[in-house]
C-alpha cells in the first residue's frame, strides 16, 4: 500500500480530490458558471450563499429548469469550480460541520493583545435593556450567517431549528427565557411545506409546555412569529412551487403546493426579517444603548495599552 492509499482509504472514485490544477469545463458548464458567478455578483452583501440559493436564482432570473436532476449538476459544476479556484472557497456555504472551539493563546502577550481588539471592537448587549427578548430561528442552518448579518446589530441571536427531534434546542430556549426573566418573542423562517409548517407549530407547542412549568412569573412568555415562507409571500414574489413530496407524512392534510424559504432572494429574506426586528424593538432604547457603546468603547480601549511591537 502507497501513502496515497493510506490517505485515501484504498478508494478509488475517480471524482476529483484537493485542488483541480487544469480545468477547461465544456462550453454548456462555462455558461453555467458564468450564471453563477453573475448570482454571487449580485448577492455579494450576503455571502456566503447556500447552493440552494444560488439554484433557485438561476432558476427564476436565468431560465434553468428546477429540477432535483439540475440541482445535482450544479452542486457537482460548482464543487470543482470551487476546487479548480475559479469561485472562491468562502462565497458558498454547504458545510454541516459542528465544533467545540477554544480561547487558548500562545502567551500571555497574545492574551493581551486579544483583550485590546476586544476593547476596540466592543459592543453592549442591545436587547439588554429592551423590554422583550427576541432569537431568530431558522430551519436552513445555511443560512445563519446571512441572517445574523441582518440581526447581529441589534444583538439578537439567530439558531437553526433544523430537524424535529432536538428537545435540547427547545428545552434550552425555555430555560433563555426563565433565566432573562421578560417575554420573548421568536422570529422563524422556514421551507412552506408541511414539514415546515409543522416544525413551526412543534416548537412553539413544546416550548409553550416547558414554560408553563418552569417559568417563576407568568409574564415570562414565547410569543412565535413567522417571517417566511408564508403562502402570501410565495404568490406575492412570484415563486417557484411544487407539490408536497408524498413520503412526507404530513402531506394529506396539507392543501397546495410547497416552496423552499430559499427560493427567496438574499435581499428579500433580509428586508423581511429587518422589517419584524425593527416592529418589536424599541427605537428609542437602540439608540441610547448606541451612543452609550461608542463611549465605552473608547474607555476600555483607553484602559488597555496597546501591545508592544517587537521587529
Amino acid at each position: 500500500m502507497t501513502a496515497d492509499d493510506e490517505i485515501t482509504g484504498c478508494r478509488k472514485t475517480g471524482r476529483a480530490r484537493g485542488y483541480i490544477s487544469s480545468y477547461t469545463p465544456q462550453r454548456r458548464t462555462r455558461d453555467l458558471l458564468d450564471a453563477a458567478i453573475d448570482v454571487l455578483d449580485e448577492y455579494r452583501a450576503h455571502w456566503p450563499l447556500t447552493i440552494r440559493q444560488i439554484f433557485y436564482r438561476l432558476v427564476g432570473a436565468h431560465g434553468y429548469e428546477k429540477t432535483e436532476a439540475f440541482y445535482g449538476k450544479l452542486c457537482h459544476h460548482l464543487a470543482n469550480a470551487r476546487r479548480a479556484r475559479v469561485i472562491p472557497f468562502d462565497v458558498i456555504r454547504d458545510d454541516g460541520v459542528v465544533t467545540a472551539p477554544f480561547e487558548h493563546f500562545a502567551d500571555a502577550d497574545g492574551f493581551r493583545a486579544h483583550v485590546r481588539r476586544k476593547a476596540e471592537n466592543f459592543q453592549r448587549d442591545k436587547l439588554a435593556s429592551q423590554r422583550l427578548h427576541v432569537e431568530v430561528w431558522c430551519e436552513a442552518a445555511g443560512m445563519i450567517n446571512q441572517l445574523a448579518e441582518v440581526a447581529e446589530p441589534y444583538s439578537i441571536a439567530v439558531y437553526s431549528s433544523s430537524g424535529f427531534d432536538s428537545l435540547t434546542a427547545k428545552k434550552g430556549l425555555a430555560d433563555r427565557i426563565c433565566w432573562i426573566g421578560k417575554p420573548a418573542i421568536i422570529l422563524h423562517l422556514g421551507d412552506f411545506d408541511p414539514s415546515g409548517a409543522s416544525m413551526f407549530d412543534v416548537i412553539g407547542e413544546d416550548v409553550h409546555a416547558f414554560l408553563e412549568v418552569d417559568r417563576p412569573y407568568n409574564d415570562m412568555t414565547a410569543s412565535f412569529r413567522r417571517v417566511a415562507l408564508t403562502a402570501d409571500q410565495v404568490g406575492r414574489f412570484g415563486l417557484p412551487t411544487a407539490p408536497a413530496k408524498a413520503s412526507d407524512s404530513r402531506a394529506k392534510a396539507w392543501v397546495g403546493n410547497t416552496c423552499q424559504l430559499e427560493a427567496l432572494a438574499p435581499d428579500q429574506i433580509a428586508d423581511l426579517l429587518r422589517a419584524e426586528i425593527r416592529a418589536v424593538v424599541d427605537d428609542n432604547q437602540l439608540r441610547v444603548d448606541r451612543t452609550m457603546e461608542i463611549a465605552e468603547r473608547r474607555e476600555l480601549t483607553l484602559l488597555l495599552p496597546a501591545p508592544v511591537r517587537t521587529s
